[in-house]
């Protein structure tokens, strides 16, 4: 098994313990600090929540990986290239009024996060306002990720879009919707410029939109 299967492997067994130290190892025996995010950690990822979305593992499990993924991001991200102050960009997430649901957001923003942006979390059960004036108050955010996980809440995701184009901001951001219930149909129903289906594209989507 290679380091990076390695990584992989602790990654998905929720070892937030041992990861660290795997990562270092990794970085001395040369191998490609991209690679080991990608393969060893987002790639990883992408395996728990395929088992999650098959009911295979529970939200403990997936929480527990997302952790461990996390202490490994912080070992790497010294050394991924042009980790320095000046980021892809500002993203600014939350999840829609009436929802208090934070996993999915959480895992997006890790992964957003890993992917080179400084990410702005305003929690959950966010008003319509309150990421327009989030928004307002950080010129320079570039994408703005938007999550609903019940049905009841997709209409607060409609109307968030909606206030975000109405305040005028649609030049400045571009809006990332998703969740369970979110397609890509609905997506384009309410104007949002991307939908993806789980974190790891969510984090792919990002970057192409702000490239």
């Amino acid at each position: 098994m290679s380091k990076v299967q390695e990584i992989a492997a602790a990654v998905e067994a929720g070892k937030a313990k041992v990861i660290g130290g795997l990562v270092e190892e990794a970085i001395k025996e040369g191998c490609d600090p991209l690679e080991i995010l990608n393969v060893g950690m987002i790639d990883a990822m992408g395996v728990v929540g395929e088992k999650f979305r098959n009911n295979e593992i529970f939200v403990p499990e997936m929480l527990v990986a997302a952790r461990a993924m996390k202490k490994g991001v912080e070992v790497l991200k010294p050394h991924l290239a042009g980790d320095n102050s000046a980021t892809v960009g500002k993203y600014i997430i939350g999840t829609v009024a009436g929802d208090l649901h934070d996993i999915g957001k959480n895992l997006v923003a890790m992964m957003i996060e890993s992917a080179g942006f400084e990410v702005i979390d305003l929690g959950v059960d966010v008003p319509a306002e309150k990421f327009v004036e989030a928004i307002k108050a950080n010129p320079d955010c570039k994408v703005v990720g938007l999550s609903a996980l019940l049905t009841t809440t997709m209409p607060a995701m409609k109307d968030t879009v909606a206030a975000i184009i109405d305040a005028g901001l649609k030049a400045q951001v571009k809006i990332m919707v998703g969740g369970a219930p979110i397609t890509q149909e609905f997506a384009d129903e309410i104007g949002a410029d991307a939908y993806t289906a789980d974190a790891a594209s969510a984090a792919q989507k990002a970057k192409e939109l702000v490239a």
